[in-house]
């Protein structure tokens, strides 16, 4: 008995992969990897090589889609696996890669440095609602090309969860397997269970670059699990109707199939997304839409229907603070993207169209998340009767609270919230001050901070990791890495 979400009927699901393969013709697929052209055309597609098109036959696709895992599992840092990707399977975890965090005192936004990354992987490392870690925030002062691997090493240094990150650079993702297998036990170790899944971008519309489809042969190759992160933004870079902008997430995420699997059949991979609609009126990508999380649900339903695991970007808000209109936006997209069975779900603590971070919206999300937990779960018969035994001796009175099945029942039929969450009486909340929500998570992240240890593994493989790293920031011109304290 748990409830479903599905916007698309079979008949239509069938309708958008016959539009995707047939977009996958014509126009083709703008492919700007001479090894994933090569790979391709080995596979029977048609090479366009003076404007670098691929011509991808419905039958390569369809071979690659008979290889890819249906599901794998992500281990955290002592080899237990902790994340499963497949089936309807739903975890969350951090939006990723914003550029800002929000000042919880000024409200402000700043650019965001290694101390807000480290605070932000701490609270959500002490929050059991998030699966998994993400690289949040960029780190801006430490140089571009090595911006990606360094916000791996912060994760690495204060957290046991899985990680969703990514490299932006072909040149980076061997190092980022190198920091990755020194807790696995090595790159073969790490292929068999993988601690990090890394997102892979397209870019819209029906084009993938030079570094991300060499990004997705790498993966494939060492085994670590791909990420597909297909962005259609509709009515801009993608057709306006929901449904177009689904048909081209499924061109450009089917095209990133074949190239994966023809560099190495098996490889783990997800059929995930970023999408959104592009708001006419402000020329802007509001990932707090309604209809954003229609795109998503339904490109995650035809996703699953080939057997795929998922991925989407939902649980964020378009709003600039933590405020009525972020728990409305994070809230609803995260219990449609729950519903829809999606994977993993990322987006959580973001803030201003991806672009701002903030810990105390993590909190707060995360009770958002608690409770989509407890509506997927559904009803579940925990008694020989569904009522009529809990009546006996009652005699017309409201004396449940004294039975035993009470006691023992009604935290597994409850979501039990944070302090967050205000269900005191209102005189219980005037006297603590009459905090809004803001106040209370402000509250309860530096709690978390406070409580927080850094893992033993972590202090255990701490020189021989900042070492590599310290090794590769020398090189990108950094003389010292940023203090972590």
């Amino acid at each position: 008995m748990q409830p479903k979400l599905e916007l698309l009927t079979q008949d239509m699901i069938a309708r958008i992969l016959d539009e995707a393969f047939q977009l996958m013709l014509k126009p083709g697929i703008k492919v700007q990897s001479a090894e994933a052209r090569q790979l391709l055309a080995e596979a029977g597609a048609r090479i366009d090589e003076a404007n670098e098109i691929a011509f991808i036959p419905e039958k390569v696709v369809r071979t690659a889609l008979e290889t890819v895992p249906a599901a794998f599992h992500l281990y955290d840092r002592h080899g237990n696996p902790k994340v499963t990707y497949g089936g309807d399977a739903v975890q969350f975890d951090p939006g990723s890669s914003g550029v800002h965090v929000l000042d919880p005192e000024t409200l402000e936004h700043r650019p965001s440095y290694t101390a807000d990354l480290v605070r932000l992987v701490k609270v959500a490392e002490m929050l059991p609602q998030y699966a998994a870690q993400s690289t949040a925030v960029v780190c801006n002062e430490v140089p571009k090309p090595i911006g990606d691997l360094y916000r791996l090493y912060v994760v690495l240094m204060f957290s046991e969860k899985p990680i969703v990150t990514g490299s932006f650079s072909i040149q980076t993702l061997p190092a980022m397997f190198d920091m990755l297998a020194l807790f696995a036990g090595g790159r073969d170790a790490l292929a068999e269970k993988p601690q990090a899944v890394f997102d892979v971008c397209p870019s819209p519309p029906l084009i993938w670059s030079d570094f991300g489809a060499q990004n997705l042969i790498e993966l494939a190759r060492a085994g670590v699990p791909a990420e597909m992160v297909s962005m259609p933004l509709a009515g801009a870079a993608a057709p306006v109707t929901l449904l177009g902008s689904v048909v081209q997430h499924a061109a450009e995420s089917l095209s990133g199939i074949a190239i994966h699997q023809l560099a190495q059949p098996g490889s783990p991979i997800v059929w995930g997304g970023a999408p959104a609609i592009f708001d006419m009126r402000r020329g802007t990508t509001p990932m707090g839409a309604v209809e954003t999380a229609m795109i998503d649900a339904a490109y995650a339903q035809v996703g699953k229907s080939l057997g795929l695991p998922t991925h989407t970007y939902l649980g964020a808000t378009d709003s600039k603070i933590v405020d009525a209109q972020a728990g409305l936006e994070s809230g609803v997209s995260a219990v449609l993207g729950a519903l829809a069975g999606i994977n993993m779900i990322s987006g959580a603590g973001m803030l201003d169209f991806l672009a701002c971070h903030s810990p105390e919206k993590l909190v707060v999300d995360a009770e958002a998340i608690g409770m989509a937990h407890r509506l997927v779960a559904g009803l579940e018969v925990r008694t020989e009767t569904l009522a009529t035994m809990l009546f006996e001796g009652i005699n017309f009175k409201g004396d449940f609270l004294k039975q035993r099945a009470t006691r023992q029942l009604f935290p597994l039929e409850q979501y039990l919230p944070s302090p967050v969450i205000d269900r005191d009486s209102i005189r219980g909340w005037q006297a603590a001050g009459s905090p809004d929500t803001f106040a209370r998570a402000k509250a309860l992240t530096r709690q978390l901070l406070d409580e927080y240890r850094r893992p033993q593994i972590a202090l255990d493989r701490e020189a021989e990791l900042s070492a590599m790293v310290e090794g590769l920031a020398r090189e990108a011109g950094m003389e010292r890495l940023p203090n972590l304290d």
